[in-house]
């Protein structure tokens, strides 16, 4: 006699895995940065976390560039540079 269970459930796999978050646009709302990603999925972090973007105007956030192949966003007039790993980690790191 076997004490195996087994599975009645047929496995199931999705037709697509991200393996990386890439960069492909940036945008934002009056309290949120959106980070729409290569694979689909859109990030929303808060804005007030990086005090260089908050204190921008919309027209000096809108001139960002995308760097490193999607892994970064840097805006050359105000000089900020944030990863797209640090976004997705979601720590405020500067507030601790």
């Amino acid at each position: 006699m076997s004490t195996l269970a087994t599975s009645s459930k047929p496995h199931v796999r999705r037709s697509f895995v991200p393996t990386s978050a890439l960069a492909a646009s940036v945008e934002f709302t009056e309290e949120m940065m959106q980070v729409s990603l290569t694979d689909g999925r859109i990030l929303s972090v808060p804005l007030v976390w990086f005090p260089v973007l908050y204190q921008a105007t919309p027209e000096q956030r809108a001139q960002y560039e995308i760097g490193a192949g999607g892994r970064g966003l840097h805006w050359p007039d105000l000089d900020e540079d944030l990863s797209v790993a640090g976004l997705m980690a979601g720590a405020d790191w500067r507030s601790a």
